[in-house]
């Protein structure tokens, strides 16, 4: 997570075409909803985990620790730009980081390397899932920052 975040100074996003009015007001409402949207996505899946699953507390360590890095890569690539997600093209070392990230926590969680392993399907599963939710989350902070005039 910490090369995602240092790789964003490359970042292909535009800068606002004039300066901004920060209204703290609304980007704190803006924040929690997003926010609120990802605690809800990422106890679901502990949820599944636990009910539907029947995975144990080390097997939920595993899953919590998985998703919330496949959820931070969605949230990072839902708030990094103001237009919906799909407007600028990440650049080259965003991509590469995103993909480290991924690569290192799925073979983590898959091999049981300082973890319970988990299925390598349930993991690719987690993964269109983070991926559904950027969708859906990108959605939302359209009609959010439409809703707040944060365009």
């Amino acid at each position: 997570g910490d090369f995602l975040a240092m790789s964003s100074t490359t970042d292909n996003v535009q800068p606002s075409p004039r300066p901004n009015t920060w209204r703290i007001d609304r980007l704190t409402i803006a924040g929690i909803i997003l926010g609120t949207c990802n605690l809800i996505f990422c106890s679901g899946i502990l949820a599944i985990g636990k009910f539907e699953l029947g995975f144990d507390i080390d097997a939920l360590r595993t899953l919590a620790a998985v998703i919330l890095v496949f959820s931070g890569q969605a949230v990072f690539y839902v708030v990094r730009e103001r237009r919906r997600m799909w407007s600028s093209r990440p650049s080259a070392w965003m991509i590469v980081s995103s993909v480290a990230d991924v690569s290192i926590i799925a073979m983590l969680a898959a091999r049981g390397i300082l973890m319970t392993p988990l299925p390598a399907g349930l993991i690719l599963s987690l993964a269109g899932a983070a991926a559904v939710f950027s969708f859906v989350l990108d959605t939302i902070k359209a009609v959010v920052f439409r809703r707040f005039q944060m365009t």
